[in-house]
Protein backbone atom coordinates (compact mmCIF):
# COMPACT_ATOMS: atom_id res chain seq x y z
CA UNK A 1 0.00 0.00 0.00
CA UNK A 2 2.51 2.39 0.98
CA UNK A 3 4.09 1.82 -3.01
CA UNK A 4 0.93 2.47 -4.66
CA UNK A 5 0.86 5.83 -2.25
CA UNK A 6 4.26 6.77 -3.42
CA UNK A 7 3.40 5.91 -7.03
CA UNK A 8 0.21 8.23 -6.77
CA UNK A 9 2.00 11.51 -5.54
CA UNK A 10 4.56 11.07 -8.23
CA UNK A 11 2.08 11.19 -10.91
CA UNK A 12 -0.10 13.80 -8.94
CA UNK A 13 3.73 15.93 -8.94
CA UNK A 14 4.17 15.14 -12.70
CA UNK A 15 0.69 16.23 -13.72
CA UNK A 16 1.00 19.28 -11.53
CA UNK A 17 4.12 19.71 -13.34
CA UNK A 18 2.43 19.46 -17.09
CA UNK A 19 0.04 21.92 -15.76
CA UNK A 20 1.88 24.42 -14.73
CA UNK A 21 4.04 24.04 -17.98
CA UNK A 22 0.81 24.37 -20.00
CA UNK A 23 -0.33 27.64 -18.49
CA UNK A 24 3.09 29.53 -18.97
CA UNK A 25 2.66 29.22 -22.26
CA UNK A 26 -0.97 31.15 -22.29
CA UNK A 27 -0.06 33.35 -19.91
CA UNK A 28 2.00 35.58 -22.35
CA UNK A 29 0.56 38.31 -24.36
CA UNK A 30 0.46 37.57 -27.63
CA UNK A 31 -0.99 39.98 -30.64
CA UNK A 32 -4.56 38.69 -31.92
CA UNK A 33 -5.56 41.23 -33.98
CA UNK A 34 -3.73 44.58 -35.23
CA UNK A 35 -5.38 47.26 -36.90
CA UNK A 36 -2.11 47.65 -39.60
CA UNK A 37 -4.10 44.72 -41.45
CA UNK A 38 -7.34 46.42 -41.98
CA UNK A 39 -5.50 50.27 -42.04
CA UNK A 40 -2.47 50.71 -43.39
CA UNK A 41 -0.45 53.86 -42.53
CA UNK A 42 -0.29 56.83 -45.07
CA UNK A 43 2.69 58.64 -46.23
CA UNK A 44 2.60 61.96 -44.06
CA UNK A 45 -0.27 61.00 -42.02
CA UNK A 46 0.41 60.64 -38.11
CA UNK A 47 -2.32 57.83 -36.85
CA UNK A 48 -2.99 55.32 -34.28
CA UNK A 49 -2.37 51.66 -34.54
CA UNK A 50 -4.30 49.70 -32.38
CA UNK A 51 -3.39 45.99 -30.72
CA UNK A 52 -5.40 43.23 -29.16
CA UNK A 53 -3.58 41.40 -26.79
CA UNK A 54 -5.15 37.68 -25.69
CA UNK A 55 -4.72 38.68 -21.76
CA UNK A 56 -4.42 42.11 -20.22
CA UNK A 57 -1.50 44.04 -20.74
CA UNK A 58 0.69 46.36 -17.62
CA UNK A 59 1.37 49.60 -19.44
CA UNK A 60 3.18 51.20 -17.13
CA UNK A 61 5.23 48.59 -17.40
CA UNK A 62 5.86 48.13 -21.02
CA UNK A 63 7.50 49.87 -23.75
CA UNK A 64 6.45 50.20 -27.87
CA UNK A 65 9.15 51.65 -30.28
CA UNK A 66 9.68 52.66 -34.12
CA UNK A 67 11.99 51.12 -35.77
CA UNK A 68 13.39 52.92 -38.55
CA UNK A 69 15.87 52.77 -41.62
CA UNK A 70 19.45 52.07 -40.06
CA UNK A 71 17.66 50.35 -36.92
CA UNK A 72 16.96 53.49 -35.35
CA UNK A 73 14.49 53.24 -32.63
CA UNK A 74 12.02 56.06 -31.33
CA UNK A 75 9.75 55.61 -28.12
CA UNK A 76 5.97 55.47 -29.15
CA UNK A 77 3.15 56.76 -26.89
CA UNK A 78 0.95 54.59 -25.75
CA UNK A 79 -2.70 54.34 -24.03
CA UNK A 80 -5.04 51.64 -23.25
CA UNK A 81 -7.80 51.17 -25.76
CA UNK A 82 -11.75 50.76 -24.98
CA UNK A 83 -11.63 46.46 -24.57
CA UNK A 84 -9.62 44.53 -22.46
CA UNK A 85 -6.19 43.85 -23.94
CA UNK A 86 -6.36 46.70 -26.55
CA UNK A 87 -3.27 48.62 -26.50
CA UNK A 88 -3.25 51.98 -28.99
CA UNK A 89 0.28 53.30 -30.03
CA UNK A 90 0.66 56.71 -31.18
CA UNK A 91 2.48 56.48 -34.91
CA UNK A 92 3.62 59.92 -36.23
CA UNK A 93 3.75 61.11 -39.53
CA UNK A 94 6.17 58.55 -41.68
CA UNK A 95 8.29 59.03 -45.31
CA UNK A 96 7.66 56.05 -47.53
CA UNK A 97 9.82 52.89 -46.28
CA UNK A 98 9.98 50.30 -44.20
CA UNK A 99 9.17 50.22 -40.89
CA UNK A 100 8.47 47.65 -37.81
CA UNK A 101 6.70 48.48 -34.36
CA UNK A 102 9.01 46.44 -31.83
CA UNK A 103 6.73 46.09 -28.25
CA UNK A 104 7.78 44.61 -25.05
CA UNK A 105 4.78 44.13 -23.07
CA UNK A 106 4.34 42.80 -19.62
CA UNK A 107 1.31 40.75 -19.03
CA UNK A 108 -1.43 41.23 -16.47
CA UNK A 109 0.19 38.63 -14.62
CA UNK A 110 3.60 39.69 -15.19
CA UNK A 111 4.75 37.70 -17.77
CA UNK A 112 7.26 39.64 -20.48
CA UNK A 113 6.12 39.54 -24.29
CA UNK A 114 8.30 40.96 -26.65
CA UNK A 115 8.21 40.92 -30.79
CA UNK A 116 8.06 43.11 -33.75
CA UNK A 117 5.42 43.47 -36.77
CA UNK A 118 6.92 44.59 -39.62
CA UNK A 119 4.64 47.30 -41.98
CA UNK A 120 5.30 49.35 -45.27
CA UNK A 121 4.17 52.66 -45.84
CA UNK A 122 3.72 53.39 -49.51
CA UNK A 123 2.07 55.83 -52.09
CA UNK A 124 0.86 52.46 -53.74
CA UNK A 125 -2.46 50.65 -52.57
Amino acid sequence: MVKTSFANLWLILIAGLFFVASTEVLAHAVVTESSLKQHPIEINHPTEVSLHFNSGVELALSKVFLVSKGDEFHPLEIAKGKKPGQMLIKIPALEEGDYAIKYKVFAADGHLTEDVIRFKVSAQR
